[in-house]
């Protein structure tokens, strides 16, 4: 699939591998720093929230600038925002006010930086290898962020409080490097810097969005199930422990559960997608996640829990394959940037919502009821675009330049 794509995949997985030593490093030091459930739960807010005030400007640049460079200067500003960290923690300087300020700090950066990468890859590969691409960079995500770097993390901040941020430092530096040996011809936007204000630039990628029925119902979709997703997953520790009656290895379990089924839903995809249509595999998805919500709303006994999470993370990561897939292919090259932006927004946006949601409804009516919101929630909207998820699974940009270069 090209040198340059080999690039991209290394920088990926190095990347997530510091990212995923922070998954867990990150809650301990704020634990470690307080003992406010409150706080705790707001540092994790302040990490998604940038992302619903920067991730629109943020694709606006990624569609005027160089996107190789963006990715660069933006990966270096978070290795600079935690190495402070760093430094604060071995002089003894660190309290909740600096963590906080951190994550707020990295959580901006991470918006330019996981916005503007997000558009590479359909710059390098042609467009049947898009869900070859995704499912190599989903595989990278699942072995590093979600398997090997907690533990790692978890291993280092007991050593040290100092020591994972300072590996996740490296892990982000190399990654910088790694980025900068893809060819520029395959990484600078596809069409020249536009003599125009940032804001019309978002403007015209809304209004791209909304004109394109594919794209825009997809977009709704994601929201959508975001936010049933959320609403049950908000409560899945308490869950877990009062209803199902299981320890904290046993929850940890539920969370392995689903990394380990991701691995084999990716593993699964390539000979997925050639044997079925991409529309069968969405529709086959989303009505997966819609019967996964009933099944945990009736489950009693933790192994069955556990047994229903690996499902939930084959077809979640297989999904989130193919919508990346058909996005892609969806979306002109001139508006990958926003469009990503757009609709990584639609996945905060939901996520938050969704677990006001759940909580207010586990507070009235108990912990499976978020389950059964979930459950009637992404059944109806599943019903409602059950037929025009043909169209979106199929929808194409129109452009049929090749995303790699002539060379």
């Amino acid at each position: 699939m090209g040198r340059s794509f080999r690039w991209l995949l290394a920088s990926s997985w190095t990347s997530n591998i510091g990212d995923g030593i922070a998954l867990a490093a990150g809650p301990l030091l704020v634990a470690s720093q307080t003992n406010s459930a409150f706080i705790v739960a707001l540092a994790g807010l302040m990490q998604k929230l940038p992302w619903l005030i920067f991730g629109l400007w943020a694709g606006a640049l990624a569609d005027r600038l160089d996107r190789r460079k963006v990715v660069m200067i933006a990966d270096t500003l978070r290795a600079g925002v935690v190495a402070v960290l760093c430094v604060t923690i071995v002089t003894g300087h660190v309290n909740i006010g600096v963590v906080m300020i951190t994550m707020t700090l990295y959580g901006v950066a991470e918006v330019f930086a996981d916005t503007t990468t997000s558009t590479l890859l359909p710059m390098m590969v042609d467009r049947r290898d898009l869900g070859t691409g995704n499912q190599r960079l989903q595989a990278g995500f699942l072995t590093c962020n979600q398997l090997v770097g907690p533990p790692v993390g978890a291993f280092l901040f007991a050593a040290g409080m100092a020591w994972p941020f300072l590996v996740q430092v490296l892990c982000v530096l190399l990654a910088v490097l790694l980025v900068s040996r893809i060819a520029t011809s395959q990484a600078s936007s596809a069409d020249p810097v536009a003599r125009t204000h940032v804001r019309r630039d978002v403007v015209e990628g809304l209004r791209w969005i909304w004109q394109h029925a594919a794209v825009r119902t997809l977009a709704l979709v994601i929201l959508v199930f975001n936010v049933t997703w959320a609403a049950a997953w908000s409560v899945l520790v308490l869950w877990s422990r009062d209803h199902l009656g299981m320890s904290e290895t046993g929850f940890g379990l539920l969370t392995t559960g689903s990394a380990v089924g991701g691995l084999i839903g990716t593993g699964l995809y390539g000979s997925i997608e050639r044997r079925f249509k991409l529309a069968t595999i969405m529709r086959v998805c989303l009505l997966l996640e819609v019967l996964t919500h009933l099944a945990l709303a009736l489950v009693t006994t933790g192994w069955l829990a556990i047994a229903v999470m690996v499902e939930f993370g084959a077809y979640a990561f297989i999904w989130g394959t193919v919508s990346n897939t058909v996005r892609q292919r969806a979306v002109p090259q001139r508006y990958h940037g926003r469009v990503s932006a757009a609709y990584m927004m639609c996945v905060y946006g939901g996520l938050i919502v969704g677990q006001a949601i759940g909580g207010v409804i586990a507070q009235h009516w108990g912990l499976v009821a978020p389950f059964w919101f979930a459950f009637f929630g992404a059944g109806i909207t599943l019903a409602l675009v059950w037929k025009q998820l043909g169209s979106i699974a199929h929808a194409d940009s129109g452009d049929d330049r090749p995303a790699t270069s002539a060379t």
